[in-house]
């Protein structure tokens, strides 16, 4: 049988190529050879195809199941500025620079050059490509050994994912990973994973890592050159080390080069620019800048912790912290932490946990921005705008500094001195004690204690139970981070908004801390220049900011605390030292003022920014300066004040009284009394006990109402004398060899001539008002009363022991 060419056409023959070509068609040769390409064995052929790949994806799903894809890859923690450059960096736990390439970070150019190097296909195949394995298989079968590999970009990534010998059964269990990753992940994840773990040498893993080692610059400033240089170092990292053979990566490079070029990958010119780079790269060191922050932050777990430092305001306030505690280790200070927060975004741009982190003197790995130490005074300006949120206190309210004792809690100044009358205002410029303990007792320590909590005083939150009035002095545990944020609040009409470590914190919390008005008198009371922790000898003050500022000095003068803001900025600066040890020349004052003054003239030299006005909810009035109450008709000395409408006190001054008395001035009367006439009247300052006694004891005049009559029958039931000391319900140890005395002193009214002391019901001894005496207390419970010349009598109880100390 001839074909139309002239070939024989031999039926058997046909049927012995349909079945080569088909090994499913039948070999007997009775069946005709057209029966098959018939519309039933068409459908029959793709029936079983159709059933071979369903059990094959069936397969490799079950598989897939079995064998799940092994992505879990660790990287090394970098943290970032603001401006998204590398600042720091940690090892991974098996000791590599494994650095993760993010999306952006792959620029078109990177993309496109690896792309071209290492698998022009990429985009094209599912992750193997089968005519690459064709061919690299006859080539290897040709010449009798590996002449070329097959191994796309995605199945590279199944091997670093996966590492393990070469043999048909890795390269098997590669394209099986490649299937998945390719299944799992977009091209582009796919290719930042192979950017992600490629490696470059020694412990260096990544575009990134050896980006940052080798030229200093991130992937995506990366330039052509530098990008195929980049990339043939992976094919033999041993022997291309940047630095060491650098002629030998030239060499190579270029090569790679003229390939792009002679595909056209690139244009002539950029191919040109890119021959003529030199190569300059060297193995560097990963920047560890904001150490201390970085610590804190890495322990959050992220790869990469995009940060709010601007680092250049980093590095010149580290410079001044250094330089400056320099000077004051003369003076047993060794140590200092800083906090900068920018008050419109609510950022932490400046972060420094002590003068220096490779400083072993001092402990200078130990965070202090977060170390929970004593305020000292710091609490003070919250405390006096809460009270005037409560309409408790005014700026002018007039308060008494003079020696208290609150159930044995006896406060002192800081100066061990007290003042007697005071403002509120001047309280807080002075940094007064004992007003402020008096203006927490008024408040309430639970409230104090409760608004902290709500700042995030965290200390101060699990201490609760524990703390009381001697908080407001520092009795309590805060940090630099928690006081510079809480200040933060009076540069934000009195609201609190956490600051902000990282970029991804873009959910603010806000807490009301003090209402606008309240925040706005205490801001105009902060930023008076002619005040004591004005720093002794500063002199650069004629360009520096207007700022506002509160100082603090904790017991032992252990921590120095001076914490400044305007509407740019918030400052926090302590100083001390780690181990604890107290220096006598540390003040908030003269230590940490100094500081923080440098620093706002090196951030914010010359602002012409603008202060903060006076917002609707506060108003002026009219007070009596005696008192800081509103007016009566016998105030001879008025001022101002700042006052919030129908919440300040409106209560009127009576501060003086009328009383009747004698014509010789000599006897006071009161209502059951008085005579029927002979007598006269006259207006009296009435001064309280407390501040009598401080009068007497300063030897300061003052206007005394005469002693009461003395025929007068009534019984005086209040203004009874308070027994200061013992204090009462307290157990006192008196030595057995050596007891001492114990003292008794009283306040009484300022018309009481004499009192009367009594020992468990015994007369004991009889003195003038405001007069000190001592007793030797028996052991066990001990009564004692204090009477006074008007009858009024007070009762107290303690215990006495007796030990051998």
């Amino acid at each position: 049988m001839l074909s139309g060419n002239g070939a024989i056409k031999h039926p058997y023959l046909m049927k012995k190529r349909l079945h080569l070509q088909f090994p499913w068609f039948p070999k007997k040769e009775q069946v005709p050879a057209r029966k098959y390409f018939t519309r039933r064995g068409i459908l029959r052929f793709l029936k079983r195809t159709g059933i071979g790949i369903i059990s094959l994806i069936l397969l490799f799903f079950i598989l897939n199941w079995i064998f799940p894809l092994p992505d879990k890859v660790e990287y090394s923690t970098i943290i970032t500025d603001d401006k998204g450059e590398v600042i720091n960096a940690f090892l991974t736990n098996d000791q590599k620079w494994r650095m993760k390439t993010e999306l952006e970070e792959i620029s078109p150019l990177l993309q496109k050059t690896i792309v071209a190097k290492e698998d022009r296909h990429f985009y094209s195949h599912p992750g193997v490509n089968p005519f690459a394995v064709i061919r690299a298989f006859f080539s290897n079968i040709f010449h009798m050994r590996r002449m070329s590999g097959a191994s796309t970009i995605t199945m590279q990534v199944a091997k670093m994912l996966e590492p393990g010998k070469r043999n048909i059964w890795s390269k098997t269990r590669e394209m099986f990973r490649a299937l998945q990753l390719e299944l799992k992940y977009s091209k582009k994840e796919i290719l930042q994973l192979y950017l992600n773990l490629v490696p470059y040498g020694g412990n260096i893993e990544g575009v990134k890592a050896a980006s940052l080692l080798y030229f200093k610059k991130n992937p995506d400033h990366l330039s052509l050159a530098e990008i195929t240089a980049l990339s043939i170092i992976p094919n033999k990292p041993g022997v291309m080390v940047p630095g060491r053979n650098n002629d030998f990566i030239v060499k190579e490079r270029n090569r790679w080069l003229e390939r792009f070029a002679d595909r056209k990958v690139f244009s002539q010119k950029e191919i040109e620019d890119a021959l003529a780079e030199p190569l300059t790269a060297t193995r560097g060191t990963v920047p560890h800048y904001i150490p201390h922050l970085s610590y804190k932050l890495k322990k959050t777990g992220s790869d990469i912790i995009k940060t709010n430092i601007i680092l250049n305001t980093q590095l010149k306030t580290e410079k001044l912290v250094e330089d400056y505690i320099r000077i004051q280790r003369l003076k047993n200070i060794r140590n200092a932490a800083v906090v900068i927060i920018d008050n419109k975004t609510h950022k932490v741009i400046t972060y420094v946990g002590s003068s220096g982190f490779y400083d072993t003197t001092d402990g200078g790995q130990v965070n202090g921005a977060a170390a929970v130490r004593q305020p000292g005074s710091t609490l003070k300006p919250l405390l006096y705008g809460m009270c005037f949120d409560e309409g408790l206190l005014t700026p002018k309210t007039v308060m008494t500094d003079v020696a208290v004792n609150f159930d044995g809690y006896a406060p002192e100044n800081y100066d061990d001195k007290f003042n007697g009358y005071v403002s509120v205002e001047y309280s807080l410029e002075h940094s007064l004690n004992i007003p402020a303990v008096k203006g927490l007792r008024f408040l309430g320590h639970e409230k104090m204690i409760q608004k902290l909590s709500n700042c995030n005083f965290r200390q101060v939150q699990k201490d609760r139970r524990k703390l009381g009035l001697s908080m407001i002095l520092g009795g309590c545990g805060t940090t630099l981070e928690e006081l510079t944020a809480l200040f933060s609040s009076f540069a934000n009409n009195g609201i609190y908004v956490k600051p902000t470590f990282i970029q991804t914190d873009t959910v603010q919390q806000e807490v009301i801390v003090i209402s606008p008005a309240a925040t706005f008198m205490i801001n105009e009371i902060l930023s008076k220049v002619n005040r004591p922790d004005f720093p002794v000898n500063w002199t650069a003050t004629e360009k520096m900011p207007k700022i506002a500022w509160k100082t603090g000095t904790s017991y032992g003068r252990k921590d120095a605390w001076s914490i400044g803001y305007n509407k740019n900025y918030t400052v926090g600066v302590w100083c001390g030292n780690f181990s604890g040890a107290g220096s006598a020349d540390l003040s908030g004052a003269n230590t940490a003022t100094p500081l923080l003054f440098k620093i706002f003239n090196t951030i914010d030299y010359d602002s012409d920014e603008e202060w903060f006005t006076q917002p609707q909810d506060c108003d002026i009035r009219q007070i009596c300066s005696e008192t800081g109450l509103l007016p009566s008709a016998h105030c001879s000395s008025i001022t101002t004040d700042y006052f919030i409408p129908l919440i300040s006190s409106t209560k009127t001054c009576e501060n003086r009284q009328e009383i009747m008395i004698s014509p010789d001035e000599k006897i006071a009367y009161c209502k059951s009394c008085a005579p029927a006439s002979g007598y006269k009247k006259k207006w009296y300052k009435i001064t309280e006990p407390d501040m009598q006694a401080w009068l007497e004891e300063n030897r300061i005049a003052y206007e005394k109402i005469p002693q009461h009559n003395p025929e007068c029958e009534l019984i005086f039931k209040g203004a009874a004398p308070v027994i200061t000391s013992p204090v009462n319900g307290t157990e006192y140890l008196i030595n057995k060899r050596d007891p001492e005395p114990l003292q008794l002193t009283c306040k009484t009214a300022n018309d009481v001539i004499k009192v009367y002391w009594y020992i468990n019901n015994k007369f004991f001894k009889s003195c003038n008002a405001g007069e000190k005496q001592f007793f030797v207390p028996e052991e066990g419970p001990v009564k004692i009363s204090c009477t006074d010349d008007k009858g009024r009598n007070r009762n107290i109880k303690i215990l006495v022991k007796y030990v051998s100390l």
